[in-house]
């Protein structure tokens, strides 16, 4: 495993398919690609909640499982928060899940889980979507999109009250109170 870069994104440590998605994004300077080589993917590797799996070796940062980590956003992409996805994107998300499974044993130490997939970045295809699917059906409606209509990333709230609204109060959330300030103080001097 090489050592990655700093990662340079402005919303990190969500869970890993918000994390996956937040790989894209773009600032008032452009638009961003973490995964546009494999050094970016070992940057997300290395920070993600599948760096255990980086670290061990399951996962390898090489174009084969680049390729099949660009594909498996794409496809979580076409099902995210969107009410109006189609049946093909429908497929393609549930063709990350066909790609590994768990796998329950029963062995002398006791009962064990191994996770199964033919490649690395089918694994964590299928980690992803697995993830996904868990966020579904235990906080759908924690799951959001940034309120700064500019921005996009997606963050799971956990706030006790359930009400954040900007992907990080430092970045969008310290730009919108600013602009309110700016705007009660050009409407008074008016």
């Amino acid at each position: 495993m090489a050592t990655s870069a700093p990662d340079p994104r402005p919303l990190t440590g969500e869970p890993l398919s918000l994390d996956l998605l937040n790989t894209l994004w773009h600032d008032r300077y452009g638009r961003y690609d973490l995964l546009d080589s494999t050094a970016g993917l070992a940057c997300w590797l290395a920070g993600s909640r599948a760096a255990a799996a980086y670290a061990s070796g399951e996962l390898r940062a090489d174009r084969t499982t680049l390729t099949a980590v660009r594909a498996a956003r794409t496809a979580l992409a076409g099902v995210a928060g969107r009410a109006d996805a189609g049946p093909m994107a429908f497929d393609a998300f549930n063709r990350l899940l066909d790609a590994g499974r768990v796998r329950r044993l029963l062995t002398a130490a006791g009962p064990v889980e191994r996770l199964e997939a033919p490649d690395s970045g089918r694994l964590l295809g299928y980690l992803v979507a697995s993830d996904y699917l868990r966020l579904l059906s235990t906080a759908r409606d924690r799951v959001r999109s940034c309120a700064n209509p500019t921005c996009g990333l997606l963050f799971h709230d956990v706030s006790r009250n359930g009400t954040r609204r900007w992907c990080t109060s430092t970045g969008c959330g310290n730009r919108a109170k600013a602009a309110r300030h700016y705007a009660r103080r050009t409407a008074s001097t008016a």
